[in-house]
């Protein structure tokens, strides 16, 4: 895993980890077990890597990848 996120440094992405724990951010960089995030109001915010379910790169819009939003029967 740790390997996989170094090569999104400097990209934005989506990342879940499990629950109700949906990140999206700016990667700046992955140290010692742990991803520097920076978010769309420029809060540095941490995670650790063993806690990481699933990432991807962030494409154009809001909806997030594998999610839907709002969906309701």
């Amino acid at each position: 895993m740790r390997e996989l996120l170094a090569k999104m440094v400097g990209k934005k992405i989506d990342m879940f980890c499990g629950g109700s724990s949906s990140l999206r951010g700016k990667l700046v960089k992955v140290d010692e077990g742990v991803a520097h995030m920076v978010d769309e109001d420029d809060q540095m915010f941490y995670v650790s890597i063993e806690r990481i379910i699933v990432f991807s790169e962030t494409k154009s819009g809001e909806q997030r990848a594998g999610f839907v939003v709002g969906f309701r029967r």
